[in-house]
């Protein structure tokens, strides 16, 4: 059953700037009228207000009005955008979505899931996955330059891992010692397309949550 679940909109910093600006317009735009009307009841009759200054002034206040004008439709746009993609990440509720994260979730019935890829040739391996706090609950060593990874909370000590989000972490050097650079990408079930604010995220097993735009590719239909 697709799942599309639409929040309370929370400002965010580009909100709260967005909107400032269109004040600061909207704050202008009265001012300079306050101020033209003003300044041409005030004029004096027998010395009345230069033609080439009363135009710019009029230029002045188009540009203001075209800029309140092109404010409001660049937000028309964003709106119209943020919708398209909240349908367009509907489409992919029941698929498993590979994310440009190094976190995934991890619940009981669904195992955490890492695809992995070293640029180069490495001689050693070690992969170890890390919880909230950045400490190591599990490694091993990895005997493929690229893979993918299913870990079924299984801890070092023998027990079972707390549902929860992890992070995997995968080194690996050369037969000279040195660091062989690794990707690693979370894959997760999408379970629900939710819009947050102004931003569609993807939501994963265990609470993990991923923007739209980190979703690198799609892998099977579960």
């Amino acid at each position: 059953m697709t799942t599309v679940t639409s929040t309370t909109p929370t400002p965010t910093a580009t909100d709260t700037k967005s909107n400032a600006s269109m004040d600061k317009l909207l704050s202008d735009k009265t001012m300079f009228l306050k101020l033209l009307t003003t300044q041409m009841q005030n004029q004096d009759p027998l010395n009345p207000m230069d033609t080439s200054q009363y135009t710019q002034q009029l230029v002045q206040f188009s540009q203001v009005e075209q800029s309140i004008q092109q404010t409001g439709a660049l937000n028309d746009i964003l709106a119209k955008m943020t919708g398209q993609d909240l349908v367009s990440a509907s489409s992919l509720v029941g698929k498993t979505g590979a994310f440009d994260s190094e976190i995934a979730g991890f619940s009981d019935g669904a195992p955490a899931s890492w695809s992995y890829a070293a640029t180069g040739a490495p001689t050693e391996m070690v992969a170890t996955v890390l919880d909230a706090k950045g400490n190591a609950v599990a490694a091993w060593p990895l005997d493929k330059a690229s893979g993918t990874i299913q870990w079924d909370g299984k801890l070092a000590d023998g027990g079972t891992a707390a549902e929860g989000l992890y992070m995997l972490s995968v080194k690996a050097t050369d037969n000279s010692g040195g660091s062989v650079p690794v990707s690693v990408h979370a894959n997760a079930r999408i379970d629900e397309a939710m819009l947050d604010g102004k931003s569609v995220m993807l939501k994963g097993a265990a609470g993990a949550t991923y923007p739209f735009g980190s979703l690198i590719g799609t892998m099977i239909k579960d």
